[in-house]
């Protein structure tokens, strides 16, 4: 095998590496050799212990589940059973950080487009504003979703619910996440589409509030406006809201 020589804290993460060392083999996502690839992640985190990273204990942690999911690959499996491909979860993960990575890069493209513009100074607007009633695409949401899903990424600090993915899966209930939503909106009438998701709520929680507000919007239970001024979406009950 290549030799390889890589330098962890280049990377944003142990997800970042493992897409790189897919990328470098030139394999698809959904079909990871992870016999090999996991051979080689062990070989670029060896020493791990001895850095000085932030979060090692993230690497560490992907680690171990590849080494699962290569024992599971290399038991023997039985014909009969049709078994769902272990890699399956760990590929929908690294689906999701690629689109991550791949928007916040062309994001960083235009981060100083406007260095060196000129503005004019404010003026006072003497006219009455008329009442906001734009109508927003799914795609705003997903958008403004993504971008606090990203964040949370970047800062979380490694969970201990992480480990379990070694034994199973965390289970959240979207429907759970409705009544979430309905309990905060009882509380206040309107509210800010990043506060609902909590500083400790885990990815499947993020990802289960996401889906339960998607399908309460589709059901004329709430809706959700765009603050240009707080540049938010704010989440309130609609106002000819579904009974049922």
């Amino acid at each position: 095998m290549e030799e390889m020589k890589y330098k962890l804290e280049s990377f944003e993460g142990p997800l970042d590496l493992l897409l790189t060392l897919i990328k470098k083999n030139k394999v698809s996502i959904w079909d990871i050799p992870i016999v090999e690839i996991t051979d080689q992640y062990l070989e670029a985190i060896e020493g791990i212990e001895k850095t000085m990273l932030d979060n090692t204990g993230e690497f560490i942690i992907l680690a171990s589940q590849l080494l699962y999911i290569k024992s599971k690959m290399l038991l023997p499996k039985d014909e009969e059973e049709d078994e769902e491909d272990p890699r399956e979860e760990l590929a929908q993960r690294l689906y999701e950080y690629k689109k991550i990575k791949e928007a916040s890069q062309e994001m960083r493209k235009s981060e100083f487009s406007s260095k060196y513009m000129v503005f004019r100074e404010e003026e006072d607007i003497k006219f009455p504003i008329p009442e906001y009633n734009i109508d927003h695409t799914i795609d705003e949401l997903i958008d403004a979703f993504d971008m606090i899903f990203a964040r949370r990424i970047r800062r979380a600090k490694p969970e201990k619910r992480a480990f379990y993915g070694i034994v199973g899966r965390e289970l959240v209930s979207v429907d759970d996440m409705v009544v979430k939503i309905e309990n905060v909106l009882q509380a206040k009438r309107k509210v800010e589409f990043s506060s609902l998701f909590r500083p400790d709520d885990s990815r499947p929680e993020m990802i289960a509030t996401f889906m339960a507000l998607l399908e309460m919007i589709k059901l004329n239970q709430i809706r959700a406006d765009y603050d240009e001024k707080k540049k938010e979406f704010i989440i309130s009950e609609h106002k000819n809201k579904a009974k049922g």
